[in-house]
């Protein structure tokens, strides 16, 4: 399989502070590729620095065979983010919201109405379509703020903390979507939830203090850091190892 993403000696500074420094690692196409670290560790200005929103200090990184530093408008043409902050217009329903996302895309009608259709009946919003956004649970705005990121048909999409403050029943609904999602979209996933990362990604990145402490699947962290868990793998690497 090919690589979808591959960074080389990516660093970002703020100031004196050294936010990521020197990040190399590649991504398979249709990987599911979770990153993990406590808060300050990096995640986030290395998903910025991925998705155009903010420029390296120095290195690169190529999403698809496109340079972010020299072919960025390329690069978010391929791919769409689901932020942190459910990004829904409230006083719009359902399907005005995904109407609305398809014309920030230029889709023409036909396409809008063929495009939105289509994310009511994956993302099961069907029974909601008419209802404004803002009057509907936690759990089915996250749904809506992906479907409206995946209008675009992207090839890599990062979600960012996808089920933060869902109850358990909302989080395993998500899960079993994403688990979907994988069947044809490379996805990088930000998340606290340790039991979400180990559950949905095929390999794991932990981050410290901007840079990588570790990667692989769950059970080869667990068996690198020789413990029963992976939750005792994540602390064993943010606080003591310092080894891939």
């Amino acid at each position: 399989m090919n690589d979808a993403i591959t960074i080389n000696a990516l660093t970002k500074i703020y100031g004196t502070k050294n936010a990521v420094n020197n990040v190399s690692l590649s991504i398979q196409e249709r990987e599911l590729f979770g990153l993990l670290g406590v808060n300050g560790a990096g995640k986030t200005t290395l998903i910025k620095m991925l998705s155009c929103l903010t420029k390296p200090t120095s290195g690169d990184a190529t999403l698809l065979g496109k340079s972010i530093t020299k072919e960025p408008e390329q690069v978010r043409t391929a791919i769409a983010v689901s932020p942190q902050e459910t990004a829904i217009a409230p006083d719009l329903t359902v399907r005005e919201n995904l109407e609305l996302m398809a014309g920030v895309h230029g889709f023409n009608k036909e396409k809008t109405k063929i495009k939105t259709d289509e994310m009511i009946a994956q993302f099961s919003l069907h029974p909601y379509e008419k209802q404004r956004s803002k009057t509907l649970s936690g759990g089915w705005q996250r749904k809506l703020s992906i479907a409206m990121a995946l209008i675009s048909e992207p090839r890599i999409l990062f979600l960012d903390e996808p089920t933060l403050g869902l109850d358990i029943i909302g989080r395993r609904e998500l899960w079993a979507l994403i688990e979907k999602l994988k069947e044809k979209t490379t996805i990088i996933l930000t998340t606290h939830y340790l039991e979400e990362a180990e559950a949905l990604s095929n390999r794991i990145c932990i981050m410290k203090d901007g840079q990588i402490k570790a990667i692989g699947s769950a059970q080869e962290l667990i068996e690198k850091a020789n413990t029963e868990s992976f939750e005792d793998a994540f602390v064993y690497f943010v606080t003591e190892g310092d080894t891939r």
